[in-house]
């Protein structure tokens, strides 16, 4: 397979004069973006609007004494060469293996836990062809997920470029088209048929079908039967933790873990990090980039400047109308962007105890799914479409405490609920307290007791996400991963490989290639562009 892009020699960098480049918003993205640009002889500053850097990946204290991840919620999809080169450990970055993958509660007596070397043997109790098939699914899989994990650490061709996007379109192209034929069809399946189409090419029963299409509706505001699902299935299978592919894990003191270790990174690096300091609007002169505004007045110059914000916020609402033609503004306009999304994070007196399996064993420590068949996970999505949200909601319950005890008091746990499928368009502040009714409902049904054990609670409904974290519509990979807002087209044909309408301006957040997951590969990848072009034009 090609070699995918990777960015220039930091010497050739330093041999160059110092350019200067401001990235608005210190997200993961942003971050890992600064860092690699700062590497390259970059003069590099980054404004964040929160008094917190990190985005949606950070940790904070909700409730006296609990502290979890407020947004961003499970380790996984980083990506394990970004995290080698910014020496995140060396910054306090400590991440841990799940004991198992998934602990799906069915109804009072069964139940299906995934990983930790028992899968086979837990799907054989509702399937043993299924058990036989789990090999072959997984080989599959992996085989079309190669194509993928190659094509995120790349720069998407651009309709209409030159030399360059013609040589990458080619290159890309021809990996494609290096993958055994098998694996070539089963990755137009993966990118065009529902989650249930391709799964039932696999597996005849509906806990299994379940637990792997979970992943094909997460974040999103669509049913497993949508068209493309299976894409969203696809994009969580390339997660890798500690070196072992295909597994999830948890950062020790959460998620911001993550962005706290890679801004020491960067402040390691010179890059200067200024929070509390929104972004007005970006300046534009004589038809280039000149810098930015805050939204305090405060004009700071700047050779180039990289959104790591929402595509829309940063084209619709901080570029002058004036810098971009008409019909772009329109297009952008229609750009699709809205999840089902809300998110609770729960202090707990105690663990929750599950009537399927009451004991306290390795299951808490999992990904715990409360949607027990594909048909669920549809009539959820319906219902949200008809009411507003589901009346039996899908329900994902982390408890980060079984793993870290820093993050409650003694004897006391957090949790964190990752709640499906809600109407982003609804009036949330009307109908927040009701829809977190329903929530508690849901895992009350489950575990007897949970909702006494509540002592105190954080709700992000999809309006506080954009309200909380610039998510528009509460969508948490900045735009809806369908086939028409991927790859080429992310976030829309025409300006894929980072590089915006107005000279000197990138996008480098996960509205970019390869989309959203707390991967780093898209500042990585607009790290490559902007150096790319330094070269190429300084």
């Amino acid at each position: 397979m090609a070699t995918a892009d990777s960015p220039p020699s930091a010497a050739y960098g330093h041999s160059m004069a110092k350019r200067s480049a401001l990235i608005i918003g210190a997200g993961h993205n942003g971050l890992v973006c600064a860092w690699y640009l700062a590497r390259a002889g970059y003069r590099v500053e980054i404004l964040e609007t929160r008094d917190i850097v990190g985005g949606a990946a950070v940790t904070e204290e909700f409730h006296p004494g609990f502290r979890n991840s407020t947004a961003s919620y499970t380790v996984g999809l980083l990506d394990p060469g970004i995290a080698k080169e910014m020496r995140l450990a060396e910054h306090g970055l400590t991440i841990v293996d799940r004991p198992v993958a998934n602990f799906l509660p069915l109804d009072d007596r069964n139940y299906l836990v995934m990983g930790g070397g028992q899968s086979a043997e837990q799907v054989a109790k509702f399937s043993r062809a299924d058990a036989a098939m789990l090999p072959e699914y997984e080989r599959r899989l992996n085989a079309a997920a190669s194509l993928l994990r190659y094509l995120t650490k790349t720069i998407p061709p651009n309709a209409s470029g030159g030399l360059d996007d013609l040589f990458r379109a080619i290159g890309q192209a021809r990996a494609a088209l290096k993958l055994p034929l098998e694996a070539q069809r089963d990755a137009v399946d993966l990118f065009t048929r529902s989650a249930r189409e391709f799964l039932d090419g696999f597996f005849e029963s509906d806990p299994v079908k379940a637990v792997f299409g979970f992943d094909s509706v997460v974040g999103a505001y669509h049913s497993p039967d949508t068209p493309g699902s299976a894409y969203v299935l696809l994009h969580h299978v390339f997660n890798e933790v500690n070196g072992k592919p295909g597994t999830w894990g948890h950062a020790i003191g959460g998620m911001g873990a993550i962005t706290q270790a890679m801004a020491a990174a960067c402040r390691r690096e010179g890059v200067t990090i200024r929070t509390d300091v929104p972004v007005g609007r970006v300046l534009v002169a004589k038809g280039k980039v000149e810098g930015v505004e805050t939204a305090a007045g405060e004009r700071i110059a700047a050779d180039l400047v990289i959104g790591n914000v929402h595509p829309k916020r940063l084209l619709l609402e901080m570029v002058d109308p004036d810098a971009l033609d008409p019909a772009f503004r329109k297009r952008m306009e229609h750009h699709v962007s809205g999840s089902g999304t809300f998110r609770m994070n729960v202090a707990l007196s105690e663990l929750p105890r599950f009537t399927c399996l009451p004991e306290s064993s390795p299951h808490l420590s999992s990904g715990i799914i409360m949607a027990p068949s594909l048909d669920y996970m549809d009539r959820a999505f319906q219902d949200a479409r008809a009411h507003g949200w589901s009346k039996q909601p899908i329900v994902e319950m982390l408890i980060p405490s079984t793993l870290d005890d820093s993050l409650a008091p003694e004897g006391a746990h957090v949790a964190s609920l990752f709640c499906q499928q809600f109407d982003p368009a609804l009036d949330w502040d009307v109908h927040r307290d009701a829809a977190i009714e329903t929530i508690l409902d849901c895992v009350e049904a489950h575990a007897p007791g949970f909702r006494a054990s509540v002592v105190g609670k954080l709700a992000l409904s999809p309006l506080d996400l954009e309200r909380r974290f610039g998510l528009i519509g509460g969508d948490i990979f900045h735009g809806r991963m369908s086939l028409d807002q991927l790859w080429a087209m992310r976030p829309m044909l025409g300006i894929a490989d980072h590089r915006m309408p107005v000279p000197g301006l990138y996008l480098c957040g996960s509205g970019a290639h390869p989309g959203g997951g707390v991967t780093g590969r898209p500042g990585r990848n607009a790290a490559t562009a902007v150096i790319r072009d330094g070269r190429r034009f300084f």
